[in-house]
């Protein structure tokens, strides 16, 4: 059925907003695009159970991730962290989130380890955001736009990826262009990412806010609280090491599971952790980042629904019947059709060549140039991704943010990071579709 992806969405998103878990949100739009494409109850969740299986690695990954933030929380190493930057960042908010917006650009472009290190470097930095008053929305903005707009904009590390896919998947389709020029079409609707970030950090989140209580009963130091001398010592050296073999080992295989595995057993192999707080440790990571993991998991269910019932296909050879030749109203709904299917399947990748099989005939017919129709795929697969439930560019600041129990996935990441970066991403990217 054409709008059985708009009525999910609308599903997941509503859901989500009335503070329901977002897993059962998820499932239940899962369950809603099934029945909606003529599927049974048990065959909508059987289509969903059996593309789970497509994020394992990256829910272990996750869960992997959380044990080795919690080990590196045991060397002592954090409090050191946060007492230098309690000297140097005092009173200094602003600066600090816009510091954090940088690391993260770098995550995806100069190291290309993506989220995984918030887990590492976000949790200590909490108590020092509360004892500042730092509004945590603005972090997640920080954190959101390092996880996006690099890969946008610039052809490098994963951003490079991104600009491939765009290319196979137009030259699949009969539109032939090059990197260069797919990098310069997106440069346009990346500003307008950047102009959110302005706006997030020095206006809607300026202000002094008040810690929230803790939602869980999860603190991240209260089982591994080391006595530490203010001191660099042995600990804290094979500490660096083990993050430093972490990131080259992703950065260089691409493998978040080995490299957060290598991580943890360094760590007790250099005696950083006993091994007698083996178990604890793992169970510590999962009471952090087991959530996040089993979101993903559900994420991938949801997009294999949406996959195998065709129902992106349909939405768009439906649209396209009522878009005429307007170049400017088409470039509005193609833009439209990009943001809803990004906030269901929660990934800008794996939605740019559903996309492009079907944006290409329509912008061909339509005179868009090769540079107007990157931009309209590129902006549409980009768009969602920031705000969704679902996507790791949320589910990755809420890991970190949330370690204490103090951050809410919804109002906290996602409302705030839908608002600043799809609507200056749609104006932007409308923009750059008319002007190329």
């Amino acid at each position: 059925m054409a709008w059985a992806v708009v009525v999910s969405v609308l599903v997941m998103t509503i859901l989500s907003l009335l503070r329901v878990n977002v897993i059962i949100a998820i499932i239940a739009a899962g369950l809603t695009a099934g029945l909606m494409n003529g599927q049974s109850l048990t065959g909508s969740l059987d289509l969903l159970i059996s593309g789970m299986g497509n994020q394992a690695s990256v829910a272990l990954s996750y869960i992997l991730l959380g044990a080795f933030a919690v080990a590196i929380s045991y060397s002592g190493i954090t409090s050191l962290l946060v007492n230098y930057l309690l000297k140097v960042l005092k009173d200094k908010r602003t600066m600090i989130v816009f510091v954090i917006a940088f690391v993260a650009s770098l995550s995806q472009n100069v190291i290309p380890v993506h989220i995984a290190f918030i887990p590492i470097l976000i949790p200590p930095l909490l108590k020092l955001f509360d004892q500042m008053k730092l509004d945590r929305r603005a972090v997640a903005a920080a954190l959101t736009f390092g996880l996006k707009a690099p890969y946008v904009m610039l052809p490098v590390g994963f951003g490079l990826i991104f600009h491939e896919t765009i290319k196979k998947a137009m030259e699949s389709n009969g539109v032939e262009v090059n990197i260069g020029a797919i990098s310069q079409s997106l440069l346009l609707p990346g500003a307008g990412m950047i102009v959110g970030l302005f706006i997030a950090v020095l206006i809607s989140y300026r202000k002094r806010r008040e810690p929230k209580v803790a939602e869980t009963d999860f603190d991240l130091n209260e089982e591994f609280k080391q006595e530490t001398s203010g001191s660099f010592n042995r600990k804290h050296m094979w500490t660096i090491v083990a993050i430093l073999v972490t990131l080259f080992i992703q950065a260089v295989w691409s493998n978040l599971v080995i490299a957060a595995l290598a991580g943890i057993v360094l760590m007790f192999i250099f005696r950083v952790v006993p091994y007698r707080k083996g178990d604890q440790v793992v169970n510590d990571g999962i009471g952090m980042m087991g959530f996040i993991a089993f979101v993903m998991l559900v994420a991938a269910g949801y997009a294999n629904v949406l996959t195998e019932t065709e129902s992106v296909s349909a939405l768009v050879e439906n649209s396209s019947g009522y878009i005429g030749d307007n170049q400017a109203f088409i470039a509005f709904i193609l833009l439209l059709v990009g943001l809803v299917v990004t906030m269901g399947i929660g990934s800008s990748f794996a939605t740019v060549p559903i996309l492009a099989a079907l944006f290409v005939p329509i912008c061909v017919s339509a005179g868009f140039s090769p540079m107007a129709t990157a931009a309209l795929i590129g902006t549409a697969g980009a768009l969602g991704d920031a705000g969704s439930p679902a996507s790791d560019s949320t589910l990755g600041p809420t890991s970190g943010l949330n370690a204490d129990g103090r951050h809410n996935h919804i109002w906290d990441t996602c409302v705030p990071t839908f608002l600043h970066y799809n609507i200056p991403l749609f104006l932007f990217g409308w923009a750059a579709a008319l002007i190329l």
